[in-house]
This record gives C-alpha cells, sequence and structure tokens, in this order.
C-alpha cells in the first residue's frame, strides 16, 4: 500500500479519488532549511528529504498519524513512500505559503493578469532500505485572471489562501481566478497523478519480473 508523506489533504483527496489505497505518514522534515535552494531544487530535495524521512520511521515500526485526534494509522514498512513539495514561481520569485493575509494580497496584486510556474516535486522510495527510489519535478503554467483589489480582497478573505502554495488552491475558490493552465492540472492541486500512476505501473511490473 502506498504511503504519503504528507499532511495535505488536498494530496490526500486526489488519491481518493483516483481510487488508490493509501495511509498517511506525516514528515518531521524542516523545510526551513531548503529555503536557500533555487526553486527546482528546493522542490527535488524536500519531497526526497520527506519521503526517506517517514521511509525510516516505518522501517523502525513508527506509525503513523492524520493529526493529533487521529488514530494511529498501522505501520506499512514494505509499501512505497511518496513524498512530495509544491511551490509556485512568479517572475524569479518563490510562493509558498502567504505568512499572512496581507502577504496574500500584495501577491494576488503582483500575479493578476500574470503567469506563474507551478513546481511539485515527487520522490517515491520503493524499497525499505531506500536503496531504490524514483524522483522528479512537474510543472504547470498557470495564468491568473486580471482581478481587481475588490476581488482579491474578498478571496483572501475567505481563507483559502493562506493554506496553499502560491496563495490559490486550483480545486476550490482559486479556480475562479485562474483563466488558463498548461501542463498537469493535478500538480497543481499538490501531486501530478499520471506520473504517480506511471510510477506505480513501473515498480509493479519489477515486481512481477522479479
Amino acid at each position: 500500500m502506498l504511503v504519503l508523506a504528507s499532511a495535505s489533504r488536498a494530496r490526500r483527496r486526489l488519491l481518493e479519488q483516483a481510487g488508490i489505497p493509501h495511509q498517511i505518514q506525516i514528515s518531521g522534515v524542516d523545510e526551513e532549511a531548503f529555503g536557500s535552494m533555487p526553486p527546482l531544487a528546493m522542490v527535488e530535495h524536500l519531497a526526497l528529504a520527506k519521503a526517506r524521512a517517514v521511509a525510516q520511521e516505518l522501517q523502525a515500526g513508527v506509525s503513523g498519524q492524520l493529526g493529533e485526534q487521529a488514530e494511529p494509522i498501522p505501520v506499512a514498512p514494505h509499501g512505497p513512500v511518496l513524498g512530495c513539495d509544491s511551490l509556485l514561481e512568479f517572475e524569479g520569485e518563490v510562493f509558498g505559503k502567504p505568512r499572512d493575509s496581507q502577504e496574500a494580497i500584495s501577491r494576488w496584486q503582483r500575479m493578476a493578469g500574470g503567469c506563474g510556474r507551478l513546481h511539485t516535486g515527487h520522490a517515491l522510495v520503493i524499497t525499505a532500505d531506500q536503496n531504490q527510489c524514483r524522483q522528479e519535478v512537474v510543472t504547470t503554467l498557470v495564468w491568473f485572471a486580471a482581478l481587481n483589489a475588490d476581488q482579491i480582497e474578498a478571496y483572501v478573505a475567505t481563507g483559502e489562501p493562506l493554506a496553499c502554495a502560491g496563495g490559490f488552491a486550483l480545486e476550490g475558490r482559486g479556480g475562479m481566478m485562474v483563466d488558463r493552465i498548461e501542463g498537469c492540472y493535478s500538480n497543481v492541486i499538490g501531486l501530478s497523478l499520471p506520473l504517480l500512476r506511471r510510477w506505480l505501473n513501473a515498480s509493479l511490473a519489477e515486481c512481477k519480473s522479479g
């Protein structure tokens, strides 16, 4: 069974909608430690760090939780572990989750009518000893609608932008703020399902041939 090394409910929903059986194990990786890296390197390294951290916990027999009140999730030490990390690159600047409403408004004032690059790093640790893993960064171009000040403030007031990399949720109210995308849709939400399908199919084929 796939283990998702993420607290993201959006990623969990993607897996549920795709019918992919999975468990949740939240990694304790310090994302701030990777802040000085270029965007592509940052998401690539963070995704791998999350996957490896959880793989080590599973190997040690540490069960995962979906939050403080959740019941422990049974350990699956031999399941592949998927780590992901997303950010928006706009005009050469990295936009992660806004710190507060003012930052979200300021960013949207810049983003409105422009185009950004949503990068998601993916890492799949295949074996318990971590000798086999796959890594890839998927990038989707996002064209934002030309919004006025009232529209921006109303969207930020919903609170949705504060929980999302780039300050918007394509699958939520933020979908109304986007004119079009070029590339993988689910990648903007948090992980590329087409990429994951290819990886899981390849892993299954390798198991059968082995």
